[in-house]
C-alpha cells in the first residue's frame, strides 16, 4: 500500500466502530434516566480499570477500583450535592492508597472521570436530550473535522511529543466543527449566538482532554488505553474529548447562564 493509502487504512474498522458506539450512546441518552445512569456509569468504570492498566499493568486490583469508581458515579446521582462530592472523590482517593506508582496521575485524572460522568448525567437530567445530544455533536465535529483536515492538509504539528499525529489545521478544523454545531442548535432552539462562542469553547475542552490522555500514554510508554474497541484502542482513547467537554460543561454552567439564551 502506498503512503497516500496508509493515512487511510484504518478508517474502515474505525467508522464501524464508531457507529456502533453512537447507536449504543444515542439509545442511552434518548432512554435517559436509570438506562443512561448505568451507561455512563459503566463507562466510567472501565475508563478508570484502563487508566489503573496502564498505570499498573497486570495488577488485579483494577477491577477493583473501576468497579468501585463506576457505582461511586451510579450512586453519586441519587444523593443530594452534599453527599455526592465526597462519594465521587472516594474512588480516587482510596486508589492513592492502593496503587503503588504514578499515584499522582491516578488521582488525578481518576477525579477528571468521575465528575464527567456525573455532568453528563446531570445534564440530561436537567436540560433534556437535545443538550446532550449537543455536547456529544460538538466533540463528535471536533474530532471527526480534526481527522479529516490532519490528514487531508496537514501542516505543522501542534505538539509532536505529546501526541505525534496532531496537527494545527486538525485542530482550527474541530474549532470550526464545534462552531457549525453551535450554529445549528440555535437555529433551532431558543439559545441565541453566543451558543456559537460556547461550543466553540466546549470543542476546545474536548481538544484538551484528548491531549491530557495522550499526555499519559506518552509518559507510559503505551499506544492505546486498551484493546476494547477496534480502530480506537479503548475507551479512555475514543472519550477522551467527552471527559473534557463534560467537565468543562459542567464548571462552566456555574459561572455562566446555560443553555445560553434559554430562560430556566
Amino acid at each position: 500500500m502506498g503512503a497516500g493509502g496508509s493515512k487511510w487504512d484504518d478508517l474502515s474498522v474505525r467508522m464501524a466502530t464508531g457507529a456502533g458506539l453512537v447507536a449504543a450512546g444515542a439509545a442511552g441518552i434518548w432512554a435517559g434516566g436509570h438506562v443512561f445512569h448505568a451507561l455512563v456509569a459503566l463507562i466510567c468504570g472501565l475508563m478508570v480499570w484502563e487508566l489503573v492498566g496502564m498505570l499498573m499493568p497486570g495488577w488485579r486490583g483494577r477491577i477493583g477500583l473501576g468497579a468501585l469508581a463506576g457505582g461511586a458515579v451510579m450512586a453519586a446521582i441519587y444523593l443530594p450535592a452534599g453527599l455526592a462530592l465526597p462519594l465521587l472523590l472516594a474512588p480516587a482517593i482510596l486508589g492513592f492508597g492502593l496503587i503503588a506508582r504514578e499515584r499522582a496521575l491516578y488521582m488525578g485524572y481518576t477525579v477528571l472521570v468521575v465528575l464527567a460522568g456525573f455532568g453528563m448525567m446531570a445534564l440530561r437530567d436537567d436540560f433534556g436530550v437535545i443538550w446532550m445530544l449537543w455536547l456529544v455533536a460538538v466533540v463528535v465535529a471536533s474530532d471527526v473535522a480534526g481527522y479529516f483536515a490532519g490528514r487531508m492538509i496537514g501542516g505543522p504539528k501542534f505538539w509532536p511529543r505529546v501526541s505525534p499525529k496532531k496537527t494545527w489545521s486538525g485542530t482550527v478544523a474541530g474549532w470550526l466543527g464545534g462552531a457549525a454545531v453551535g450554529a445549528g442548535v440555535a437555529a433551532v432552539t431558543e439559545a441565541g449566538a453566543g451558543l456559537v462562542g460556547v461550543s466553540v469553547a466546549v470543542a476546545m475542552a474536548a481538544q484538551m482532554g484528548d491531549i491530557a490522555e495522550s499526555a499519559i500514554k506518552r509518559h507510559v510508554g503505551v499506544k492505546d488505553s486498551s484493546a476494547l474497541l477496534p480502530g480506537h484502542g479503548g475507551l479512555l482513547d475514543r472519550f477522551d474529548g467527552m471527559l473534557g467537554a463534560s467537565v468543562f460543561v459542567l464548571i462552566a454552567g456555574q459561572v455562566v447562564d446555560f443553555p445560553p439564551g434559554v430562560a430556566t
